[in-house]
């Protein structure tokens, strides 16, 4: 009998050996979770995000190359980022901005303009600078949600956006091949930003999921970050968006 392991059980390589993942908004959440996978299947990250202190602890837990303070929502510092980029990048994956709520009606213009930006402006402009930093066959990956595809009042403009971002990154994948481009459509995510949102209420949206969801507790960001390091291991997805939340959909 052969002394020798199967194949079966023989060790594999990390599936991102060497590889460079930017994250914008990796200072915390989903973006630091998953640097943080990422990380562990041999890729080296570069951390952007809006709090300096934050965004060394999160470089210091995950090795990270490098690191930038900046707010995405400024094209020009965006652009300076992506010019000061070491090319090629494998995969830039966008988790910064957040939904704005509240009566359509009762927004002004310019909240109107920064609810969409904080949606599909940031993504095609990310894109944008994606198109001459990506290597072929590696990824954009953006960051969108379920939550608002049941239309009611006090939604603002998050339905709509929730809406088109799976055309817009189907169009992307088309115009940026061959670098890929997919979507992670979320529900409830157990992160800073859900606690900010939510407040005092947190605690009592967490249970409510814990015993409605299907799978008998709430999604974390490590759930989202395995799903975002299978995109982009899998060189066969684009233009796709991939729903994680639990079941929420089917509960309501």
């Amino acid at each position: 009998m052969s002394s020798e392991p199967s194949a079966a059980h023989s060790p594999r390589d990390p599936a991102l050996l060497g590889q460079t993942l930017v994250v914008i908004g990796g200072s915390a959440g989903i973006g630091l979770a998953t640097a943080r996978h990422a990380r562990a299947e041999g890729a080296r990250a570069i951390l952007t995000g809006r709090d300096p202190e934050r965004l060394r602890a999160a470089a210091a837990e995950v090795e990270a190359l490098s690191t930038a303070a900046f707010d995405a929502d400024d094209p020009a510092r965006l652009q300076r980022f992506f010019q000061e980029l070491p090319r090629p990048v494998d995969h830039v994956m966008v988790t910064a901005g957040h939904p704005s709520y509240g009566r359509l009606l009762d927004m002004d213009s310019d909240q109107a303009r920064r609810a969409i930006s904080g949606h599909m402006v940031l993504a095609l402009e990310v894109a944008r600078h994606a198109a001459g930093t990506v290597r072929p066959g590696g990824t954009l990956l953006l960051m969108g949600g379920t939550g608002a595809r049941r239309i009611r009042a006090g939604l603002g403009i998050a339905p709509a956006a929730t809406a088109a971002m799976p055309a817009l990154t189907a169009s992307l994948a088309l115009e940026l091949a061959p670098v890929r481009v997919n979507l992670i459509a979320a529900g409830f995510v157990d992160t800073p930003l859900s606690a900010r949102l939510l407040g005092d209420g947190l605690d009592a949206r967490r249970e409510e999921l814990r015993t409605t969801l299907p799978i008998g507790r709430v999604v974390e960001p490590a759930d989202v970050a395995a799903l975002a390091v299978h995109i982009m291991t899998n060189t066969a997805l684009t233009g796709a968006t991939y729903d994680i939340d639990g079941g929420q959909q089917l509960v309501g």
